[in-house]
């Protein structure tokens, strides 16, 4: 049976007594009002219920509301199965639908309470019938009344259901059995000795023994007939006993298992147990003879009875006790979980360790914060991937003895995805840059994209990306986006650009070439036309450029063919089908054009400028006084 419980909105039956519980089409037919049944025996919890066409039951289950203190929240009932006072002991055998039975074993007197069933319903929340099941566990004890002549009575704190059928012992052995419960003789001194009752069915669960006109009386008495241990802790079986001064006790002992030759055998003399069990050697009067086991092991669980031996042959068992060892473990419901789903970690053990059992959480070793210590589960809800880890348990006082770990595995879509770009200084043209996606994701990320800003198609694919010989055509925002079966996130984006340093060197180079170089053929343009025109002012020089300064003017330049033999001194080292840039205002180039170095009223020294390679040409030029 599921439990679901949070987010529940409740609706109770509220009746007076009654075997049949309705409200608005839902009813709870339980099939006992009242159970009254002795400790240590099982019993079986039966309902049926109905519930109106069109809405779905999605879980049903047990409750008692005597457990609330256990509940993380009073108010909301928890299922039966889940709490630690009844571990090992409660299972629903028969749960179908409109019908379910809750089955409790090695019945105590605390389970005495009123049980529920309930349901939870899909659209309303969960439902529950009020009042429940009134269930009562009883012993059994022979009560003696009279004085010579004694009558036994077989009482109960409680009628048993069922309709008993009561057998009685004398010395442990069996006298009769009677549907009363009171023994059908009365007990004169000739019949002095231990009495005691049980009811059939459950022979093994004696009443403790009564010594009847005080002589030849013997009887053993136990605490507890189930007892639960952990693995690996020490635990004592209580137990008391009683024997006539004669004839005299020659062994004492506890025994789980009979001996090749039909007796049962010494638990001290079983090499299992050398070392690990003690019980005291008893006289021959009241004794304690408590047995004590240490460092308990699984192989230890088993019925065990303490028996009597005397000097003539005589023999004596008191009524078995059953341990069980068991060790703790940790279920895990789901082992993987989506992030924002929930689950539950339950401690358990194979058998009830006490009502007061409180327990303590550890993950990857260390110990986190309870607040229900007497709640064997744990609630991760929501579930987020910091709950992922290995998980274990213990049981407080017992911190040592960890139960195995269990790993519980979150998985979740990419998160805390980034980008990071190598090398992280400027960026040079014409280098190599690397993008590089990192991301948290459960499944693994299956997949890396590269994409660029305001760009649909995708870059690259893969955790790396390598832009080689990167120019102004890779400028741009980039980002990743990381993805796994279960979706996908990007990444913030990241600015990739050359500086602008390097990109205005190679623009500006390239502009001003441009320029110069249309400027030349303007200038060439028009000295031709004027030439053609048959101007005042002729070129001498087919090789040279003739220009007419203003004398009052600045620097003029004027464009030389430096492959004319007359320049060939100009050439030096540069390419011969480029120009360089000449100083026309030199004293050996006014000549050239006709004009005395003093009439140009030139500063003192302008530098002659050669073998320029990132221009052809660079000129300052006059423009012509008439082009006609």
């Amino acid at each position: 049976m599921a439990v679901t419980k949070a987010g529940s909105v409740f609706m109770a039956f509220l009746f007076s007594v009654g075997v049949k519980l309705a409200h608005n089409g839902w009813s709870v037919s339980y099939t006992r009002k009242e159970i009254c049944i002795l400790k240590g025996s099982s019993v079986d919890l039966t309902c049926f219920y109905t519930y109106p066409s069109g809405y779905l039951v999605t879980s049903t289950f047990w409750f008692s509301a005597k457990q609330s203190d256990r509940w993380r929240e009073n108010s909301i009932p928890e299922d039966l199965t889940e709490d630690p006072g009844y571990s090992g002991r409660v299972k629903y055998p028969g749960t179908e639908s409109g019908h379910s039975t809750l089955r409790i074993t090695d019945l105590r007197e605390e389970d005495s309470a009123e049980y529920h069933f309930s349901f939870h319903k899909q659209t309303s929340g969960l439902g529950y019938s009020l009042p429940g099941t009134a269930l009562s566990i009883t012993g059994l004890q022979v009560k003696v009344t009279g004085s010579q002549k004694l009558t036994l009575t077989c009482s109960t704190t409680c009628p048993l259901s069922d309709n008993p059928t009561y057998m009685w012992y004398m010395n442990g052995q069996y006298l009769q059995e009677d549907i009363f419960p009171w023994y059908r003789y009365l007990v004169s001194s000739k019949y002095a000795g231990s009495y005691s009752c049980a009811v059939k069915g459950h022979e093994n669960l004696h009443s403790p023994a009564v010594c009847v006109h005080g002589h030849n009386c013997q009887s053993v008495t136990t605490v507890n007939r189930n007892m639960c241990a952990l693995k690996g802790t020490s635990v004592d079986i209580s137990c008391t006993y009683t024997y006539p001064n004669d004839p005299q006790i020659s062994k004492a002992f506890w025994s789980n298992k009979w001996g090749t030759r039909g007796e049962p055998e010494d638990l001290s003399q079983d090499p299992k147990y050398v070392g690990r069990v003690e019980y005291r050697i008893p006289g021959n009067k009241e004794n304690d003879c408590t047995l004590r086991f240490t460092g308990l092991r699984m192989s230890d669980s088993a019925e065990y009875r303490f028996r009597l031996r005397t000097i003539l042959g005589g023999k004596f068992a008191g009524t078995p006790v059953l341990l069980t060892v068991t060790d703790v473990l940790l279920e895990l419901d789901p082992t993987s979980v989506l992030e924002g789903e929930s689950a539950i970690l339950r401690c358990t053990t194979k058998c009830t360790l006490g009502p007061n059992t409180a327990f303590i959480w550890y993950k990857n070793g260390q110990p986190i914060p309870n607040n229900y210590p007497y709640s064997n589960r744990l609630y991760q809800n929501p579930v987020s991937n910091d709950d992922a880890g290995g998980y274990s348990c213990a049981v407080v006082g017992h911190d040592d003895l960890h139960s195995p770990e269990v790993t519980l595995r979150v998985r979740y879509k990419p998160k805390s995805t980034s980008a990071s770009v190598s090398p992280s200084g400027k960026i040079v043209e014409g280098s190599s840059v690397t993008l590089t996606c990192n991301s948290d994701a459960n499944p693994p990320v299956q997949n890396y994209t590269w994409l660029k800003r305001n760009v649909t198609s995708p870059r690259a694919s893969g955790q790396s990306y390598t832009i080689t010989k990167i120019s102004s055509e890779d400028n741009g925002e980039y980002y990743c986006e990381a993805r796994n079966i279960l979706g996908g996130e990007n990444s913030s984006l990241i600015p990739i650009y050359i500086p602008v340093a390097f990109l205005w060197a190679h623009v500006v180079g390239v502009g001003v070439g441009a320029v110069l170089a249309a400027g030349a053929l303007v200038f060439t343009y028009c000295m031709l036309k004027r030439r053609f025109r048959g101007s005042d002012h002729s070129i001498t020089d087919t090789h040279s450029v003739h220009v007419h300064p203003d004398p009052n003017s600045d620097t003029y330049t004027a464009l030389i063919n430096i492959k004319s033999p007359e320049n060939e001194h100009l050439r030096g080292n540069t390419s011969d089908t480029y120009t360089t840039l000449i100083n026309i205002k030199s004293p050996e180039n006014d000549k050239q054009e006709g004009v005395t170095h003093t009439d140009l009223q030139r500063e003192d020294q302008i530098p002659v400028y050669e073998n320029i390679p990132l221009y052809e040409t660079i000129l300052r030029v006059e423009p012509p006084q008439s082009l006609d």
